[in-house]
């Protein structure tokens, strides 16, 4: 990508797009495309056409999505299932036919087998069942895959997938229902914190372990990946294997000691308490990064830190959500 080149992100809004934005215009990327959803709804496949057909963006990073924790997932499979497919079939086959140079689809480690061998690599792909909870979401995340691969080799198209893990930062979704554990830990301290409350309360066992990377973190690895050299990126659309990288920081937690973490970083020193009558999901997920580390790239920011700063950008949201 060049400073002048017109670049699209999907979702700009969200976790994960607004630290794309925030990594582009850092990076003096100036010809950003962008719409909120009232401006354009991605779901419907006429308007994203035209809006393609206008902009004619040079490379696309796809980053909106329908996305929600355990409860929701469990809750609302079709909304996931039908407004991902639609979002991903759309902005895919647009970018295809008004000739985007590359895609960066944005996925899920959810797509992978809830018993798959650890740490999963991306072959691992369709070698067993999904998580129940959230197998509509990661169907639909699978499709994505598969659409970049097919159009790749049916069309020639440049488009990746990047399947990052635990996602958590600036931006993040901090409702105690629908929100992924993390944000989840981190509003119910502040609010722990605030009211003097002597226990915070963890659902499930606190055994499942999980793997971690804070929102610029990942934005970061977007770019690398968009920027490599033709020869790397060619290296990653071989007809033989779905054109997928993994992204995330190798090392991962159980639920309980990073609770205990969160905790630590914000001050909370009560008791935690935990719920085995919520459901824990998949018992671990903890990525194989070898490939995006065998290109050269590799997460900066520790746990520790990326909690306090997100702590940090969202603080008067948390405290005002502690007091309501």
């Amino acid at each position: 990508m060049h400073t002048q080149s017109r670049i699209y992100v999907a979702g700009h809004r969200g976790l994960v797009g607004s630290a794309i934005v925030r990594a582009l215009t850092g990076g003096g990327f100036n010809e950003l495309v962008v719409r909120s959803h009232a401006e354009l709804d991605l779901t419907k496949a006429d308007d994203v056409a035209r809006f393609f057909d206008g902009e004619r963006p040079d490379y696309v990073f796809l980053a909106a999505a329908k996305v929600g924790g355990i409860l929701a997932n469990d809750t609302y499979p079709a909304d996931f299932i039908r407004e991902n497919l639609a979002i991903e079939s759309n902005v895919i086959d647009a970018s295809y036919r008004s000739g985007v140079k590359r895609l960066l689809f944005l996925g899920s480690s959810c797509i992978y087998p809830k018993l798959s061998p650890q740490p999963i690599k991306e072959e691992y792909l369709l070698t067993g069942p999904l998580e129940p909870t959230n197998r509509a979401y990661a169907l639909a995340k699978i499709a994505g895959v598969e659409m970049c691969w097919s159009y790749n080799r049916q069309y020639g198209t440049r488009f990746l997938s990047a399947m990052p893990t635990n996602i958590y930062g600036p931006g993040d979704n901090f409702h105690l229902a629908n929100s992924h554990v993390l944000p989840a830990l981190i509003r119910k301290a502040v609010q722990a914190k605030l009211t003097g409350a002597r226990q915070l309360e963890v659902w499930g066992t606190g055994t499942p372990r999980r793997e971690f990377l804070y929102s610029d973190d990942l934005a970061d690895a977007c770019l690398f990946l968009m920027n490599l050299p033709e020869d790397k990126f060619a290296g990653l659309l071989t007809a033989d294997v779905p054109p997928l990288v993994n992204v995330g920081t190798g090392e991962d937690l159980t639920i309980r000691e990073l609770a205990k973490i969160v905790c630590d970083v914000l001050g909370f020193k009560g008791e935690l308490v935990f719920d085995p009558s919520k459901p824990d999901g998949t018992p671990r997920k903890l990525l194989d990064v070898s490939r995006l580390s065998g290109l050269g790239w590799k997460a900066r920011r520790t746990l520790e830190e990326g909690i306090r700063l997100t702590y940090e950008s969202t603080r008067s949201e948390l405290e005002a959500l502690a007091i309501q």
